[in-house]
């Protein structure tokens, strides 16, 4: 008796949704310059750009 393969998993965003989100967190990074949390977002724009 055999298992079937569960489905593959649908991707949650299309390779467009990386360039606009990374558009909206650098405007944002920007926005709170001086915020010590523009750090994370900084990180995370870079992170961004490595999928899309």
């Amino acid at each position: 008796m055999t298992t079937p393969e569960p489905a593959r998993a649908r991707p949650v965003f299309s390779t467009a949704d990386f360039a606009l989100l990374k558009e909206a967190v650098a405007d944002y990074t920007r926005k709170i310059a001086d915020d010590p949390r523009s750090v994370q977002f900084a990180n995370l724009y870079h992170r961004l750009g490595r999928l899309g």
